[in-house]
């Protein structure tokens, strides 16, 4: 191991309630405001408002400060999908000089969008800097720890989907472990000789790894390239953010069963705080939530347009209504098709509109001409506004409003 490396090796910080084991070499680098409880994993497709738990309190949001701010993501595929989202939701984002990190959108006057790093995001929020933001769930967990005044709004934006994840070489001691309890029970790792995992994460991290049992750790912190040591002999294992597990098979490195720390992706985080206090805050919340869910959810979503024989309007509805796949969001939306026969107006056929799933289109095809369609046509979706979007209610719910 290098000097530079073993520099970094620091005693574990360990809650006053808990005492350390005597035999326990469990070593971790500390981090600031470091909670005793841990998040939990996050429900993938989650319809309902998400909040973390107690940390200290940040200062108040400033009072001298009227306008709305948003941070959101300065570079990379993070940040062109997250202009991308919010132009398909009728929210350009204007930025008149490519070298500011300020810019705003046109259509939310009093909303000022500040470009940040991910993590700068997290920890304006938390400091009253910004009211909002756009960020991924990985980084809102590893840097908010455990804040209680951060709430995610939405949690499923529909991009950035990752997940952070515990990895080992694939040969060598590790051949024949492909489970993290396997890994736990490594007679291998001892006070003298413990289990070295590199991270950027050193909060989820040592919280994960402690949480499932492992006595003798040591965590090494780095940004970048962590699957280049364990080939080097610098580390034994990796925990770092996962999308489809190329790189880590290119360098001989897999993921063992049990070994994923949370599932991310992008999500839009708001200060409790200013949720309450600060003028303006909640109802754009509000307006960005409602462009939001309406354009997601219309993304997954077609409209099937078709002509059906039929006595009446009523007998096309109760044969539409006998196949699953094409029973739309409430029902279909039946009227008469009036053809001209022999000089006079007739009702042979009536047009049929439902919304049908992308993924079900071929087979809500398949079952419209089983009874009758024809001229089928298929139509994309902008948006579906609901009465009301659920994750607003949870929202409303969450601030105790």
């Amino acid at each position: 191991m290098s000097a530079m490396l073993a520099a970094r090796l620091y005693s574990a910080a360990i809650p006053s309630h808990q005492s350390p084991s005597p035999q326990s070499s469990f070593r971790l680098r500390p981090t600031p405001a470091a909670s005793s409880r841990g998040l939990a994993l996050r429900a993938a497709a989650s319809a309902t408002a998400v909040s973390t738990k107690p940390a200290p309190a940040a200062a108040p949001p400033s009072a001298d400060r009227t306008v709305v701010r948003i941070g959101l993501p300065s570079k990379g595929r993070m940040a062109e999908q997250t202009l991308s989202l919010l132009k398909s939701c009728q929210l350009s984002v204007r930025q008149l000089n490519p070298r500011q990190y300020t810019a705003d959108i046109p259509r939310i006057p009093n909303l000022e969008v500040w470009f940040q790093r991910p993590k700068d995001i997290v920890r304006k929020l938390q400091s009253g800097d910004l009211d909002l933001g756009v960020v991924g769930f990985d980084t809102v967990s590893e840097y908010g720890q455990a804040n209680e005044d951060l709430v995610v709004v939405h949690d499923d934006l529909d991009f950035g989907q990752c997940r952070l994840s515990l990895a080992v070489p694939k040969g060598g001691a590790f051949e024949n472990i492909n489970s993290l309890e396997e890994l736990v029970k490594m007679p291998e790792w001892t006070e003298e000789r413990p289990l070295r995992v590199v991270t950027g994460f050193g909060y989820l991290g040592a919280k994960f790894l402690k949480d499932n049992g492992f006595k003798h750790v040591v965590l090494l912190s780095a940004d970048g390239a962590l699957e280049s040591f364990p080939p080097m002999g610098m580390a034994d294992a990796i925990v770092d953010l996962v999308s489809s597990g190329t790189t880590l098979r290119e360098n001989n490195l897999k993921e063992i069963e049990g070994g994923v720390v949370l599932e991310s992706q992008a999500t839009l985080v708001a200060s409790r705080r200013s949720l309450h206090k600060r003028e303006g805050v909640l109802e754009i919340t509000h307006e960005l939530l409602e462009r939001l869910e309406a354009h997601l959810r219309a993304s997954a979503e077609l409209m099937v347009t078709a002509n059906m024989r039929g006595n009446s309007a009523e007998d096309v509805a109760q044969r539409v209504h006998s196949l699953t796949s094409i029973c739309g969001l409430q029902g279909p939306t039946i009227s008469p098709v009036y053809c001209r026969r022999d000089g006079e107006v007739a009702v042979e056929y009536y047009a049929m509109n439902v919304v049908v799933p992308q993924k079900l289109l071929y087979k809500a095809i398949q079952q419209l001409r089983s009874i009758g369609g024809s001229g089928v046509l298929v139509t994309k979706l902008t948006y579906i506004f609901d009465e009301e979007t659920p994750r607003w209610r949870n929202l409303l719910t969450e601030l105790g409003l």
